[in-house]
């Protein structure tokens, strides 16, 4: 009678502990001082610790008669996220093709849309705020340009992903039944990527939501501007109450996304 003799499990402990060792190294020298790291007072932490307890409390205790000057702010701040993400979603179309190998065989125009995307995709939201503020003024215009310019970064590169890793046999067909580019992207590549991107487009919108509130800090319109005034007066009870509207109308746009993706499958 022949045994068959089970193998050995494999130990893994050693490589376990190798990573949290690691990981404990880097974190020890990135909170050292000495050694280049950012500098971590906790004896400060310790001390003041109560100024986060006060305000933590005040926020526990929402102020909610500031609810009638939230409307007009909240409003804007989900006319800038709409408009931001239709532009986009209308910009991205295009650029999606020229960024991806498939639908864009020719190498130097499909860098230098892939450079300058990279390019826009470098520079932070409130980077771009800022500057816009100061150039075209206090108001919702640079908010929406900030938030065009925030989405087409991050749909033109998630959606040129996706058609770069799809199967593009389907293009070759096309190609050997003398289609040009242009047809082969309309009639192909595009509606095999429309699931990606309708997804993009419709996370870019909830996206939207929570950077444009951020946004009105530096004048680019929206709610941020109430949030910026409440903080400077200390109300963080009535910060309270913003924050509760945000999180309503992000989880709000978020279930309806959800639907419309299942609708799209």
């Amino acid at each position: 009678m022949t045994t068959t003799a089970i193998p050995a499990r494999p130990r893994t402990w050693p490589r376990t502990l190798g990573i949290v060792g690691a990981l404990a190294v880097l974190t020890a020298l990135t909170a050292t001082p000495a050694l280049g790291g950012v500098e971590i007072d906790l004896g400060a932490i310790a001390k003041n610790w109560t100024n986060g307890a006060d305000r933590i409390a005040q926020m526990m205790t929402p102020d909610l008669s500031v609810l009638p000057r939230t409307w007009q702010p909240l409003l804007e701040t989900l006319q800038m996220a709409v408009v931001g993400a239709a532009i986009s979603a209308a910009l991205a179309i295009p650029l999606s093709m020229w960024a991806a190998r498939p639908t864009n065989p020719h190498t130097p125009t499909r860098m230098a849309v892939r450079f300058v995307l990279n390019m826009v995709r470098a520079v932070p939201d409130l980077v771009y705020a800022t500057i816009l503020v100061a150039m075209v003024g206090v108001g919702a215009l640079p908010g929406v340009i900030t938030l065009v310019l925030f989405d087409v970064g991050i749909v033109v590169k998630l959606v040129s992903e996706a058609i770069d890793s799809a199967d593009s046999a389907y293009m070759e067909a096309g190609r050997a039944a003398g289609g040009t580019q242009a047809q082969i992207n309309r009639l192909t590549a595009l509606p095999q990527t429309w699931p990606a991107y309708v997804s993009q487009v419709l996370y870019s919108l909830e996206l939207n939501v929570r950077i444009s509130a951020i946004l009105g800090l530096v004048g680019a319109g929206g709610i941020g501007r109430l949030i910026d005034e409440m903080r400077g007066f200390y109300r963080y009870d009535a910060l309270s109450t913003i924050v509760l509207e945000i999180l309503i109308v992000v989880v709000l746009i978020e279930l309806a996304s959800n639907v419309l993706r299942k609708r799209l499958r």
